[in-house]
């Protein structure tokens, strides 16, 4: 049966955020097991047996069957004890940092009622935010479990790309996109990658698959990305830098501050070079459909698919070999021992309606700080930070490739006793 959002006006209610397309559907656990008592929301991207996923579009809701099973990221978790309840709006396909849907309406920041949620996992976001759900599940191709998850004042994890599967999960750009989650509870998002990521991790490299171990070896190697810190407004650096001085490794002598880009090359670039290779996978996996059912987006999602759909791959030989590069160098400097921070996004959410030139100077500063591990394919965890005005921030590390649940564990030893509220 096909099932569009569920608005409520009663407070009370789960839907009173905005959060959900379905609150009604559950999944019990199939077992008892470490996540045992947890509720988890998941984004409307994902199949459950029997449903349709409608990735924020009507006409995609239309055009498309109920899920003939769930996906495997899904089960994992109901068989170690967690309990599904709600699926969660979407921006339109994915195709959006904002949380702002022509269709169904924006979720209200939990934190910040006047601003965006951010997207496009922004349903998911204000489920854990509002503390609807213990944790919450979304996908991030270019920023969309970190970037709302930084608005909302939560925790929120990007792992290493293929390292959860995303079997099951409506694609947007499969060389980047990856399943990602987020809590109020740092123990909860590293309890959840114990389970996703099993304790070890199936990559592919190359076409082979490589089997690694949880790293015991402490984090060694802090370093800060000039570049990165250059984007946010000087009182977000400072109190984020402050926030960052406070951390075992990272005083004033602990830690190197290095340049990612090269003499010439600017963040900007790189983020040009993500817009230009996720165009070309989102064009080679959607055209058909949409050259079939020409479906009605809202404002900025039809600009962008209709650019994507103009990409031609024979051009973009510059991109691929940045990217290459990019992933190289990332990979070498932070080895097994190195993490890199940075802010997660240039300073707190957008206010609601923001358009122009404003809004899309915002967007490409936001896309310069999330291009770093999407470029890499490096996980990436986003840490909540209130300014004195009550309004989140975040700031991230990105650890080297398979080093995820290293990383999620080093981060709950920092900070978990902090919690956003």
């Amino acid at each position: 049966m096909k099932t569009g959002p569920k608005k409520t006006t009663d407070a009370l209610q789960p839907n009173h955020w905005g959060a959900y397309v379905n609150a009604d559907i559950r999944l019990p656990a199939n077992q008892a097991g470490s996540l045992s008592g947890l509720t988890f929301a998941v984004k409307d991207v994902f199949n459950i047996q029997g449903e349709i996923s409608g990735a924020g579009n009507p006409d995609w809701l239309r055009t498309h069957d109920p899920a003939t099973s769930t996906a495997p990221a899904l089960l994992t978790l109901l068989e170690n004890g967690a309990i599904l309840e709600g699926t969660t709006q979407t921006d339109e396909l994915m195709y959006s940092l904002n949380g702002e849907n022509a269709h169904y309406g924006t979720p209200t920041n939990p934190l910040a009622s006047d601003r965006i949620p951010g997207g496009s996992s922004s349903g998911s976001a204000v489920a854990a935010a509002a503390g609807l759900a213990d944790f919450a599940i979304g996908t991030d191709t270019g920023g969309s479990v970190r970037i709302p998850s930084s608005y909302c004042g939560l925790y929120g994890f990007r792992p290493t790309h293929g390292a959860v599967s995303a079997e099951g999960v409506i694609p947007l750009a499969h060389s980047f996109d990856t399943v990602g989650w987020m809590s109020k509870d740092i123990t909860i998002v590293r309890n959840v990658g114990n389970v996703l990521l099993k304790e070890k991790l199936l990559l592919k490299e190359n076409g082979s698959e490589i089997t690694t171990e949880l790293d015991t070896k402490p984090f060694t190697q802090f370093f800060i990305a000039t570049e990165a810190w250059e984007l946010p407004e000087a009182e977000d650096c400072s109190l984020l830098l402050s926030t960052l001085h406070g951390i075992e490794g990272w005083q004033l002598e602990g830690y190197q501050c290095i340049n990612l880009t090269e003499p010439g090359e600017s963040l900007a670039d790189w983020s040009a070079t993500f817009r230009v290779l996720q165009g070309l996978e989102i064009a080679h996996e959607h055209n058909d459909w949409l050259t079939k059912e020409r479906p009605t987006f809202g404002p900025g999602i039809a600009e962008r698919f209709e650019w994507a759909c103009s990409l031609e791959k024979s051009a973009s030989e510059a991109e691929v070999k940045l990217r290459a590069r990019v992933r190289r160098n990332l990979v070498d400097l932070l080895g097994e021992e190195g993490l890199l921070a940075i802010p997660t996004a240039p300073g707190p959410a957008p206010l609601l309606g923001l358009k122009g030139p404003e809004a899309e100077a915002y967007r490409a500063k936001t896309m310069q700080l999330s291009c770093i591990a999407g470029l890499s394919g490096l996980p990436q965890v986003t840490v909540p930070v209130l300014r004195p005005d009550g309004l989140p921030i975040g700031l991230s590390f990105i650890g080297g490739t398979k080093t995820d649940l290293k990383l999620l564990h080093w981060t709950a030893k920092q900070f978990a006793e902090k919690v956003c509220r």
